[in-house]
């Protein structure tokens, strides 16, 4: 039996039509044939760049030493190539250049970013020993990099950090969203992470764009280093670029639930304790708990 036709639908159409076309229109663009970046290429491109960084634990697991050279070779290559083509949609996408001139600057870019991936391998190095060394429950470095989502949202991290500092646009936030889809972690890429970085279980940790972590810190579940406030134009809208993040410096714990908001400074080797909410710095050592757990603590005789 045949559906009756719905007579609103073709208003509804129309409203729609209107709606995405126009020189203000979201679409405007795409319908004059600008492609934006596949967000399925480039997580394809990212997959292979996960077994160059560490051959045997993804891609072929019966990778041998005397192919490793091969393998990791042809697989960059194909990674690459996949990955340049992406880097000139997002170029012309947003700057609308010429065909030429994005495709000759998107090949810059990505051997620029290349030469790179050694130094992403050695921070990715240090990021899964750090997972070891402070998660008791880890069996091995190699569980960690194999099982844990914190080590995930962190190379999805450094290779969009590595893009988003040579000024690729979207293809970044793109690479840093597919992460916090997978395991609910959300680091931007413009954010600046030292070596030794762990998050421990990693659900529901936010790290914004202005953010700068030092060396060996260590966050769990639940953390957001957010913006307090920042300007606004004379249209309503945000302005950009103003360091709006905290800075946390080398060998801070920050535990479940403390949201630590605005252009502050934790100092080094301080730990902030869960559920803390705090809008202003702190010195070196500092230890900043809940008033209300500080006082239970302090009846009960344990101290701190």
């Amino acid at each position: 039996m045949a559906t009756p036709f719905d007579p609103d639908l073709v208003a509804i159409v129309d409203a729609l039509c209107e709606l995405n076309t126009g020189p203000d229109s979201l679409v405007d663009r795409v319908q004059h044939g600008q492609k934006l970046p596949s967000a399925p290429i480039i997580a394809q491109a990212l997959d292979a760049l996960r077994t160059v960084l560490f051959p045997g634990f993804y891609g072929d697991a019966e990778l041998k030493p005397e192919s490793m050279h091969f393998y990791i070779g042809a697989t960059l290559d194909e990674s690459l190539r996949l990955l340049r083509k992406q880097i000139q949609r997002a170029l012309a996408f947003v700057g609308g250049g010429g065909p030429a001139a994005t495709i000759d600057r998107a090949g810059e870019l990505a051997h620029a970013f290349l030469v790179r991936l050694p130094e992403v391998r050695r921070l990715l190095g240090t990021d899964v020993q750090a997972h070891y060394d402070h998660d008791p429950a880890a069996g091995s470095p190699d569980e960690a990099l194999f099982c844990y989502p914190g080590i995930r949202a962190i190379t999805n991290y450094r290779i969009a950090h590595e893009l988003y500092a040579l000024g690729v646009p979207l293809v970044p936030r793109i690479i840093a969203e597919q992460a916090h889809s997978t395991t609910g972690i959300d680091i931007h890429p413009g954010a600046e992470i030292g070596e030794r970085f762990f998050i421990d279980h990693g659900t529901g940790v936010v790290i914004g764009e202005t953010s700068v972590i030092g060396r060996d810190v260590q966050i769990y579940q639940g953390v957001t280093l957010g913006a307090r406030s920042f300007p606004v134009d004379e249209k309503g809208r945000a302005v950009r670029g103003i360091p709006r993040h905290p800075i946390v410096e080398d060998e801070v714990v920050i535990y479940a639930g403390a949201t630590i908001l605005g252009r502050i400074t934790v100092g080094r080797g301080s730990m902030i304790g869960g559920n803390v909410w705090l809008t202003h710095s702190v010195p070196p050592g500092s230890r900043v708990l809940q008033a209300s757990a500080r006082q239970e603590l302090f009846t009960s005789g344990e101290g701190i």
